[in-house]
């Protein structure tokens, strides 16, 4: 399928971009609370969704410093809720997930085996995750901002399509 050969090619480009994962075992003393109701929604996509990308509006910031969460982790979230869950069916087609923001924004993902996975910068200022095999359950996003500060408006978008340059 065209959405399989086109993944495959921009993984190549997007591979070197900073994707870490930490399990569960090493965790900092205090995480976000992955647990509670997220701030703006929970989406329920399976495999193939549309529309794509599907994207949410959101401010992105808060004021709990995220380094530490994992590797490469940074910015400023609200540790109290998720801004976004989703509950992902998974299928042939990796997960692009990205924030688009007219300031310097941060992404964190708790996956649906406890890793944490953290951008800051893939493209510009903004952040991006590539999930090659994403697996089926609940993923958490949070959006920071790089300074902490006044919340700054964002897009967080989902995609199964890679970005185009």
């Amino acid at each position: 399928m065209l959405k399989t050969a086109v993944a495959a090619a921009v993984f190549v480009f997007l591979a070197g971009g900073d994707v870490l994962a930490q399990s569960k075992g090493a965790q900092p003393s205090a995480t976000p609370n992955w647990q509670a109701p997220p701030r703006y929604t929970t989406l329920n996509l399976r495999s193939g969704f549309e529309p794509d990308p599907t994207v949410v509006a959101v401010e992105a910031g808060g004021d709990g410093e995220a380094t530490g969460i994992g590797p490469e982790c940074g910015g400023w979230i609200d540790f109290s809720k998720p801004d976004v869950d989703l509950n992902y069916t998974a299928g042939e087609y990796p997960l692009y997930i990205s924030v688009v923001a007219n300031t310097d924004t941060t992404l964190v993902i708790n996956d649906p085996a406890g890793n944490w996975i953290c951008n800051d910068d893939l493209e510009g200022v903004n952040p991006g995750i590539v999930i090659q095999n994403p697996r089926s359950g609940n993923y958490n996003f949070w959006i920071g901002t790089f300074e902490r500060g006044t919340p700054q408006r964002a897009s967080l978008r989902i995609s199964e399509i890679p970005p185009r340059n």
